[in-house]
């Protein structure tokens, strides 16, 4: 990957941090989109550039395709052309069926979805020019699976998942590989879809097979693995990363301490 420039959406998060630290680790140029114009990053970006690493940092409204364009344009003259995107907007906020507002539900689908059709196209075009080139989706199992919690974020990660579908078949015949990862719990995910009519996460760490939830650098291992050459025959998968957590069946049944208590029934 060295050498390569990858771009990498909402840079402050802990996925958008994890994601730097392990591109960075080979010496990638790094476009960095930064709420926090950076500040936020500042210990990854040291980091990076003690590899050797090159690194644009912008803070630009992704919905905005003009504005993503011309990021685009300032990153080629600074880094070269866009070799691999890495699409990491997990937005969320509390929202159901029956009392979401439409603000809230626009919000959350632009947030994920519109930004990911619009650094698709302006990204994947000059892929597709150069003929290579890899887009990682970095997703939700609630592209499937109701949480309960956020109907607008489920909603947005099945957009984003038929996105990557569409833009596989479409960028595939131009040498660009199209992927999706469906990150599954992390620390602090009971919290983050607290659901009054679900109990999918309650005692979920206990519910992955193992009994240990997944990271962000997990996250990140596989998307490194996802934008380089071992990965040339793999294009339009959804890759559920999740430790087999979709898979639990019944609660009594779970790998768990002996002093945590879960309802047998």
């Amino acid at each position: 990957m060295s050498k390569r420039v990858v771009f990498i959406t909402d840079a402050d998060s802990k996925s958008g941090q994890a994601l730097v630290r392990r591109f960075a680790r080979d010496g990638s140029g790094l476009l960095l989109n930064s709420v926090s114009g950076g500040e936020a990053l500042q210990e990854c970006l040291d980091s990076a550039r003690a590899f050797g690493c090159e690194a644009v940092v912008a803070n630009i409204d992704l919905c905005r395709s003009a504005e993503v364009a011309a990021l685009l344009a300032e990153a080629e003259t600074k880094l070269g052309s866009v070799d691999v995107l890495l699409h990491n907007q997990c937005a969320i906020s509390p929202a159901g069926v029956e009392h979401g507002d439409e603000a809230a539900f626009l919000n959350i689908v632009q947030a994920n979805a519109k930004t990911a059709f619009f650094c698709t196209q302006a990204v994947g075009k000059q892929m597709a020019a150069r003929g290579s080139g890899a887009v990682v989706f970095v997703g939700s199992i609630h592209a499937d699976k109701p949480a309960g919690a956020s109907m607008p974020f489920s909603a947005s990660q099945g957009a984003v998942k038929m996105l990557a579908r569409e833009a596989a078949l479409f960028l595939g015949r131009y040498g660009v590989r199209v992927n999706m990862i469906e990150m599954g719990p992390v620390e602090g995910a009971a919290e983050q879809f607290r659901s009054d009519i679900s109990a999918l996460y309650d005692s979920y760490r206990y519910k992955v097979p193992s009994g240990l939830p997944g990271t962000y650098e997990d996250m990140a291992e596989l998307a490194y693995f996802l934008a380089g050459a071992e990965s040339r025959y793999v294009n339009g998968a959804d890759i559920r990363l999740d430790g087999g957590f979709l898979m639990h069946y019944m609660d009594h049944r779970m790998k768990k301490p002996d002093d945590l208590e879960v309802d047998p029934a």
